[in-house]
């Protein structure tokens, strides 16, 4: 009986009106007055919480006022933040190359090439299927091209007679070559032996993209080319190029000299790569 009563006292509370008068203060003249009810007041002031919070949402979600509010970002900061991240992943793809790039100058550099393994079989078996495969299409036209593409030079570092003719490499220096370029003995230059500080010279115009002191080899300038050519130069007494120089066929970019742990006198250690393979030199170049 007793919550009955509380609770129809709390329900009365709830439902007695009260008059909100303003008065004024001189005159005692009543200028505003409203009836109300606790439950009016309580859901006057629900309403209005709940209007309060729908239109600071509304604010903060449409408007740029959401920038001043500590923890968000401004949309000028989202703008960087995405270009940012545009030029991060260009810089990641220009250093993937970067790295591709700089794998294949420390294969020149070492003498690094990779071994292939073949089958025995499987080339015999193909060689076997290729001559009976020209036994039934050939043709006099076609044994006249066979014949003349054997003749060519199998490392010929030239796609056509006519860029080799406008290509032309200068020995780097003449002198008699102490050690020839040996496939089998993983010698893939020529040594030339020359006096002490004799100018060495760039065997075709290039762009140099190495010009260092290594232990092994002493100072060591790599020339990039045309066609997808280098040249290399080792075990020289001093450079006189620096990497990025553009240089001319026949400048001089180093003095030979005897420098690095490989070397046993003075001389010029030569090597030619192309499309990251080495060739012989001998076969373009008479260093005599």
């Amino acid at each position: 009986m007793a919550k009955v009563k509380e609770k129809k006292r709390f329900i009365k509370k709830l439902f007695s009106k009260y008059r909100l008068v303003i008065l004024n203060e001189d005159t005692f003249e009543e200028r505003f007055a409203i009836k109300l009810t606790r439950l009016n007041v309580f859901v006057l002031v629900s309403l209005s919480a709940i209007i309060l919070v729908v239109l600071t949402t509304l604010l903060i979600a449409f408007t740029t006022l959401r920038e001043f509010i500590p923890g968000y970002s401004s949309t000028a900061l989202k703008r960087q933040a995405l270009e940012l991240n545009y030029k991060t992943d260009s810089l990641h793809r220009v250093i993937s190359l970067n790295e591709q790039y700089y794998a294949s100058i420390k294969k020149v550099l070492t003498g690094d090439v990779a071994a292939v393994n073949f089958n025995k079989d499987s080339i015999m078996d193909a060689v076997r299927k290729d001559e009976l495969t020209e036994m039934v299409l050939r043709s006099r036209e076609d044994s006249l091209l066979r014949e003349k593409v054997s003749k060519e030079d199998k490392f010929n570092i030239f796609e056509t007679e006519a860029i080799a003719s406008n290509f032309v490499l200068f020995p780097p220096a003449n002198g008699k070559i102490s050690s020839p370029y040996s496939i089998e003995d993983k010698h893939y230059a020529v040594d030339i032996v020359v006096p002490k500080d004799t100018p060495v010279k760039a065997t075709a115009d290039g762009t140099v993209i190495f010009a260092e002191w290594t232990a092994e080899t002493g100072y060591v300038i790599i020339i990039e080319h045309r066609q997808e050519l280098l040249s290399v130069y080792k075990h020289n007494a001093s450079i006189s190029k620096t990497q990025g120089d553009l240089v001319k066929a026949g400048e001089v970019i180093a003095l030979a000299g005897s420098t690095g742990e490989y070397s046993t006198g003075p001389h010029l250690h030569f090597e030619l790569w192309s499309k990251g393979y080495p060739v012989n030199p001998t076969n373009f170049i008479d260093f005599e």
